[in-house]
């Protein structure tokens, strides 16, 4: 059933939550390469050595969960790109409670066609050639298989609310052999070559 944002707020503030036997699964934040539903893909090593921070979150609201500070800088190892940023109940090893694109960027619901190539339509959106973004399945819907989820993908033929998508830039718009839909959204390739840091200064939870 469709929930209120009040429901959605509770659900939210639930994540950071010690009630009963649960553990908060958003005490701390990482980076990560690459997507992963379970957490894998975090950056390791370097001199000083990378480290989870601790989040602090604010009072859901308005169905959105913002967060409040972030310990400190991440020390990000040379030869780095950072695409993801995860949650986690504790600063080693714990419960992974989910990640997101780094940059976090507004995500449009979108559907796709099946077409040679696939056109995506995402309302509300204006993405340029060249950017790139990455897809999840939606509530009830699916992307075609042609597509994976979390993959980065860059965005060519854009067209104010259309556009295909390949896996380089400007390269070969994907084919599919099926209609989809689901969630695009930008995400921001932070590349290292040499150590550095990395600073998050701010975060927002969604259900979608």
């Amino acid at each position: 059933m469709p929930f209120s944002n009040l429901g959605f707020d509770q659900m939210l503030d639930g994540l950071n939550s010690s009630f009963g036997s649960y553990t908060p699964v958003i005490a701390y934040a990482s980076l990560h390469t690459a997507y992963s539903s379970s957490g894998s893909n975090e950056l390791n090593g370097g001199s000083p050595a990378y480290a989870r921070q601790a989040v602090t979150w604010s009072a859901a609201s308005s169905g959105s969960k913002a967060s409040a500070s972030v310990a400190g800088a991440f020390n990000v190892p040379a030869s780095t790109t950072i695409a993801y940023v995860g949650l986690w109940s504790a600063s080693s090893s714990g419960n992974f409670g989910g990640m997101g694109p780094n940059g976090g960027a507004t995500q449009y619901g979108a559907t796709c066609t099946n077409a040679s190539p696939g056109v995506w339509t995402a309302p509300g959106s204006s993405y340029s050639n060249g950017q790139t973004v990455v897809l999840f399945d939606g509530a009830g819907s699916t992307i075609p298989a042609a597509f994976t989820v979390g993959t980065v993908y860059y965005v060519v033929s854009a067209s104010g609310i259309t556009f295909s998508l390949a896996t380089t830039s400007g390269g070969t718009a994907i084919n599919t052999s099926g209609t989809g839909a689901g969630i695009v959204q930008a995400v921001t390739l932070e590349s290292f070559g040499a150590q550095g840091t990395f600073t998050l200064s701010s975060e927002t939870l969604t259900l979608v």
